[in-house]
């Protein structure tokens, strides 16, 4: 008779989840979304076809958790950054950082890396407004009125759009908060005055 199999506990459960999402992640990033399939990904986890069915109903939902996974879960630290010690300017690098140049560097240098943001785009705008709504709170929280964050956020967003490298993309977005954070206290001073 065979011994009862044990259930697995919440981290362990967890656990299995997160190297699932990363195998799926690294997957979408050098195969596409339409070319990876559900046995990659059961490959690239080490688990088989049957148990990421259980775990995930299809392909899209599997998309969805590492959209969610890979950016929702850096909104505490980004809030942390934005309400943190240390002078606006590098507070609002800590929020880049963690928000942008983090994800960015995962993208960069991937087959597939342009796709994959798009397709998360489309598959759930809910993930991507939220994330959104959490980068306008932090910039606002940092500059201090949310018109200033939009604008920034914007100026971020074109940042981006000639797919420079990690260390292009950082010394731009150090420009960017430089210019911010001194316009900001450029005009608190002549409010002042």
């Amino acid at each position: 008779m065979s011994p009862m199999p044990v259930a697995m506990t919440e981290k362990d459960a967890a656990a299995r989840r997160t190297k699932i999402l990363e195998a799926a992640r690294w997957c979408f990033l050098n195969f596409g979304f339409s070319k990876t399939s559900l046995e990659d990904i059961a490959k690239r986890a080490n688990i088989s076809r049957t148990l990421l069915y259980r775990i995930f109903k299809d392909k899209e939902g599997i998309f969805t958790a590492v959209f969610a996974h890979w950016l929702v879960a850096r909104h505490p630290e980004a809030q942390q950054a934005a309400t943190g010690a240390g002078r606006p300017y590098e507070r609002l690098l800590n929020v880049c950082r963690v928000m942008v140049v983090e994800p960015w560097s995962d993208m960069a240098g991937a087959p597939m890396g342009a796709e994959f943001y798009d397709v998360c785009e489309r598959l759930d705008p809910a993930i991507d407004a939220h994330h959104r709504k959490v980068a306008l709170q932090c910039v606002a929280t940092i500059l201090g009125d949310e018109d200033s964050a939009a604008v920034f956020l914007l100026a971020l967003d074109g940042l981006l759009s000639d797919q420079p490298t990690v260390a292009v993309l950082e010394q731009r977005i150090s420009i960017l908060a430089e210019r911010f954070v001194r316009s900001k206290g450029t005009a608190r001073k002549a409010v002042r005055r």
